[in-house]
C-alpha cells in the first residue's frame, strides 16, 4: 500500500502466479477505482480498504468527476448534488452546500452522509465491473474507464 501503481502491479503479477486459480483471491488495502480495475485485470476477486470511509470522514467524496473535498469554499453556495450522476440517497436529498456546512460546523452527520455516498459509489463501480466481466467485455470497460476517468481524477486530495 502506497507504492507506485507500476510497482504494485508488478508485485501482484508475481504473487498471483503463486495462488491457485480455483480459489478466491483477496487483496487488502487497495484502493482507488483504478487500483481495483488493475487488480481485477490480474485476477483478484475480493477487496477491502479503508479509503472510501476514511476519506469520507475527512470530507472527501468519490465521484466520476474525481475526488471532491467538501470542506472547500467552492461548495458553500452550490445547491446541486455531490454527484449529478449518482443514484444514492445522499445525492438525491442533500446539496454540496449542506454537506459542506455539516463539516464546517463539525457535525458528525457530514461524515455519515459522505461515508454512505462513498460506499454507494464503490458498490456501483464494483457492480459495473461484475457486469463487464459477465458480458465478457472487462478489458474494454477498463480501457473506457481509464480513458474517461484517468488517474488524475482519483488522486487523493490534500486535507485542509
Amino acid at each position: 500500500v502506497g507504492e507506485p501503481r507500476e510497482s504494485r502491479n508488478d508485485c501482484l503479477d508475481w504473487c498471483l502466479e503463486l495462488l491457485p486459480l480455483e480459489k478466491p483471491r483477496y487483496l487488502m488495502g487497495v484502493g482507488t477505482p483504478l487500483d481495483i480495475l488493475d487488480a481485477v485485470d490480474r485476477g483478484v476477486d475480493m477487496f477491502d480498504c479503508v479509503l472510501p470511509t476514511r476519506n469520507a470522514r475527512n470530507a472527501q467524496v468519490f465521484t466520476l468527476d474525481g475526488i471532491l473535498n467538501m470542506k472547500n469554499a467552492v461548495h458553500a453556495d452550490d445547491f446541486g448534488a455531490m454527484s449529478a450522476d449518482c443514484g444514492c440517497a445522499v445525492c438525491a436529498k442533500h446539496s454540496r452546500a449542506y454537506i459542506r456546512h455539516l463539516f464546517v460546523a463539525n457535525e458528525i452527520l457530514g461524515s455519515r452522509l459522505t461515508t454512505y455516498h462513498n460506499l454507494y459509489f464503490y458498490g456501483n463501480v464494483m457492480e459495473r465491473i461484475r457486469g463487464a466481466i459477465q458480458a465478457d467485455r472487462f478489458r474494454a470497460f477498463k480501457t473506457e474507464f481509464e480513458t474517461r476517468y484517468g488517474a488524475s481524477k482519483f488522486a487523493i486530495a490534500d486535507e485542509e
